[in-house]
């Protein structure tokens, strides 16, 4: 039997079909590579950075007690600004004002103040009724660098301590490091918000929800009254755009010489 004869144009091909093969083989096993990679990326964000924050709130809580019984509160005096109090002109004040805004009835009036706390310690615990995540406490610190958001919700500094007149600002994530602000958005006007400090502890009385651009920093200038300004990333999985709370203090050891 004569021997089989391959023609020239089988010879070229039979390689050009190996070479084919073994390109698909590798961009398959890449593709699977990478979306392992990713995949593993997502858990990590997700779930792991939550699960060793959570871990972490334990030991972070047992810092904001112990910064409850150390830290030094002491008094000042406090007039309130002239007007209704408010940052919008929704609410405010109850008392009485003369011809030039100033309180008539009461006084003189004094506050609670602590001392600011370095950057990274636990001071406060934030607690949300309405959110089951947050009914029993989250430790806010003391700084919103990213280290600091890594281990609780942040207090924005060069704004007041929660308590005091002004606009308190704290922000915190939404989808990782424990995510304490994942259910913000389910918060309605009427809802509370409480914050515990070494003063104790200031309800504030959720008045708006707002989605803003991260440019706008205006969400974080000084109001008339007491405010608390919570922020967080928005949508899910997104820093497209911010959501802020507004709520404003109805309760607290400085509320009746913020509101006379």
């Amino acid at each position: 039997m004569d021997d089989e004869v391959t023609s020239p144009a089988q010879e070229s091909a039979t390689p050009s079909r190996g070479t084919l093969t073994r390109v698909v083989r590798a961009i398959g096993w890449t593709s699977i590579i990478a979306g392992l990679l990713i995949l593993g990326f997502v858990v990590q964000q997700l779930f792991v950075t939550s699960w060793f924050a959570e871990q972490h709130q334990e030991a972070l809580g047992e810092e904001a007690l112990e910064h409850f019984a150390t830290v030094e509160v002491g008094e000042e005096a406090y007039v309130p600004p002239s007007g209704d109090g408010s940052g919008n002109g929704s609410s405010g004040a109850t008392g009485s004002t003369n011809n030039e805004g100033a309180p008539t009835t009461g006084g003189p009036w004094t506050i609670q103040v602590e001392s600011t706390p370095d950057l990274g310690d636990a001071f406060a615990l934030i607690r949300i009724p309405s959110i089951e995540r947050l009914q029993e406490g989250w430790a806010v610190v003391e700084g919103v660098r990213v280290r600091d958001l890594k281990n609780g919700a942040g207090h924005m500094p060069h704004t007041p301590m929660p308590g005091q007149p002004g606009n308190t600002v704290i922000s915190g994530h939404r989808t990782t490091y424990g995510a304490p602000f994942h259910e913000l958005d389910t918060l309605s006007p009427g809802d509370l918000i409480e914050v515990e400090t070494a003063i104790g502890v200031s309800t504030y009385e959720v008045q708006e929800l707002k989605i803003v651009r991260p440019t706008e920093l205006w969400v974080t200038e000084p109001r008339n009254g007491a405010w608390l300004t919570l922020t967080t990333c928005h949508p899910k999985f997104s820093s497209r755009r911010r959501l802020i709370v507004f709520a404003e203090l109805v309760d607290g050891p400085n509320y009746k010489a913020i509101y006379p």
